[in-house]
């Protein structure tokens, strides 16, 4: 990676997107950011707050990845980070042709356009969900099958084998990084961890799908960014990479934690309320992260107790924003027919 890079992050007033550009903006080397979002479900532009000193090197432009070709760009990226995604499992049940037409053909065009702009480097940001299930004490290596279970992870997973097959046919350095649960600050209120605080705050009961025993594997998402930043910062980088800090915890577990700790800082607590379980719900992720520890010397750096204390209290400190964030949820759920959305992963 050169000391002065553009860099092209779609989707990046999502969560985990906005978080990459702060990343990248703070880092010692000069970088000039292009941050393309179509300020659909999940983007907020509160959650990139740029200082006058980056301003500079930062400019947002609204548009689609189905449309890059029509977006102008002052000077070609040389990076592409694609976090331009649609990620709600119960959204792609109700609504699944949305997430074809974000998760897999708003790939195609961004790996068409790095095909003949001679992009640099493309980093395509996937998750776990697409190996599907994975089997009690095991945990997947990139070379398992795929094995995806709902219409959200198989777009992903198409999208990752179109990714692979640009790589191969055209020869483009391209990496796949999969990921596990991500959790911190500024994430969509759909999601099962600031979804579980607003509603204590209110004093809602807290919704779970089934029994509440699906074991998903949790990772701060600044232990996230910093993997991919290892990936990019690093030549030769083509291949996919697992990322995971192994904190495998039930949903059960979870939302318990969250409990005690929102009571100790701010004197509330919920029950909980199991409702029927959504179709074909995985019920373990967990992923093997082996390869980038040892090609990058990348670990996770926060404790996955004390990152989730930070957390909740960012959340009980900004009260406002995660209010904010769950009006648009609601809003965008009551345009999407039988849907049955419940704040959950």
């Amino acid at each position: 990676m050169k000391d002065s890079n553009i860099i092209l992050v779609t989707g990046g007033l999502g969560f985990i997107g906005s978080h990459m550009i702060k990343y990248l903006l703070k880092d010692e080397s000069n970088h000039y950011v292009y941050n393309l979002d179509a300020l659909s479900f999940g983007s907020n532009r509160s959650n990139v707050e740029i200082s006058n000193i980056n301003r500079r090197k930062y400019k947002l432009l609204i548009g689609d990845i189905n449309n890059i070709d029509r977006i102008k760009f002052k000077h070609k990226p040389d990076i592409i980070l694609n976090f331009a995604a649609e990620t709600h499992v119960d959204r792609s049940i109700s609504d699944p042709l949305a997430f074809v037409n974000s998760n897999y053909m708003g790939v195609y065009h961004l790996l068409e356009y790095a095909r003949k702009n001679d992009i640099g480097k493309y980093v395509q940001i996937s998750t776990d969900e697409v190996y599907g299930e994975s089997p009690l004490d095991y945990s997947f290596r990139e070379d398992d099958r795929l094995d995806p279970g709902n219409p959200y992870s198989a777009t992903k997973a198409a999208a990752d084998l179109l990714a692979i097959s640009y790589k191969r046919t055209y020869g483009l350095d391209i990496s796949i990084t999969r990921s596990t649960n991500n959790f911190g600050p500024y994430q969509s209120a759909e999601k099962l961890i600031p979804a579980t605080i607003m509603r204590i705050l209110k004093g809602l009961p807290i919704l779970l799908y089934g029994d509440g025993k699906q074991v998903r594997d949790w990772i701060y998402v600044y232990d996230h960014i910093a993997a991919i930043h290892r990936i990019i910062k690093n030549s030769n980088t083509n291949g996919i990479y697992n990322i995971s800090a192994s904190n495998l915890v039930s949903n059960n577990e979870l939302v318990g934690k969250i409990n005690r700790i929102t009571e100790k800082y701010a004197g509330k607590h919920s029950s909980i309320k199991n409702v029927k379980d959504r179709p074909g719900h995985d019920k373990r992720y967990s992923l093997n992260a082996k390869k980038i520890k040892r090609k990058f010397k990348w670990k996770p750096e926060f404790n996955f107790d004390k990152a989730l204390i930070n957390t909740v209290k960012w959340y009980i400190s900004n009260k406002k924003w995660l209010s904010n964030s769950s009006k648009q949820f609601k809003k965008d759920k009551d345009n999407i027919p039988n849907s049955n959305h419940l704040f959950s992963s």
